[in-house]
């Protein structure tokens, strides 16, 4: 599939390395690239994309402002030369972060990734969310949502843990994305590195370890009080 994408960064060399890593890139087709982020943002809310390269620190409208100005359907790769901006960075409609200066291998890891979950995406509508695609060792392979226990995160890559799998499937994608297409009513974060199937819990121990599959997962603070909510109101007695 072709994913349409635009650039905004106020410096100039970055949009040139930017614009001719996306002329490398077959499935990646730029629409346009804005060093005026002002401008950007009434652009792409007329002419959206799926893809949006977007560096932080601008002037006047800085790029975690702009991601939460534009057309919802659009996704974010953040660019930037300041690392402590990362953990921000998934707050918002990012799909990755890739920090400055950017190599080739880094870019096409990360629109890998994007590639991914709009395949994730249009296999979802087709589906009705009982099944999606994953991009596994080259191969497309379909996965029943049904069948997923938990999903793990781990540095650039996603495990999901499926019934009756030995060995999980290991794919390019953020945590962030794979929380975006799992259906929210039966699917929940509870770490950091983890989103659990809510049906597939054996037991939570009063230290908010879960016990699922065979792995045991701790609820961490930031994702304590949704864990919590939902056991009130669906295990009374827990």
């Amino acid at each position: 599939m072709n994913i349409t994408c635009a650039i905004v960064d106020d410096e100039p060399l970055a949009i040139s390395l930017l614009e001719n890593f996306v002329r490398r890139t077959p499935f990646l087709e730029l629409k346009a690239s804005y060093n005026d982020s002002v401008q950007a943002i009434t652009e792409l809310k007329a002419h959206p994309v799926n893809l949006l390269f977007l560096d932080i620190q601008m002037p006047d409208l800085d790029g975690m402002e702009l991601s939460r100005m534009v057309p919802s359907e659009t996704r974010i790769i953040f660019t930037t030369a300041f690392k402590e901006y990362a953990f921000d960075s998934y707050e918002v409609n990012a799909l990755d972060f890739l920090l400055k200066p950017i190599r080739y291998n880094k870019f096409l890891a990360s629109v890998e990734k994007a590639k991914n979950w709009f395949e994730m995406l249009s296999s979802q509508k087709q589906d009705l969310r009982e099944s999606f695609y994953l991009r596994v060792d080259g191969e497309l392979k379909r996965v029943d949502i049904a069948n997923i226990i938990y999903v793990c995160g781990m540095k650039d890559y996603v495990m999901f843990y499926l019934k009756n799998e030995k060995r999980p499937l290991v794919t390019h994608l953020t945590m962030k994305a794979v929380e975006e297409m799992l259906p929210s009513n039966d699917f929940m974060r509870v770490h950091r590195s983890y989103i659990i199937s809510l049906n597939k819990i054996r037991s939570v121990d009063r230290n908010n370890c879960i016990y699922i599959g065979d792995e045991v997962i701790h609820v961490t603070d930031a994702y304590k009080e949704l864990f919590d909510q939902y056991l009130k109101k669906n295990l009374p007695n827990s």
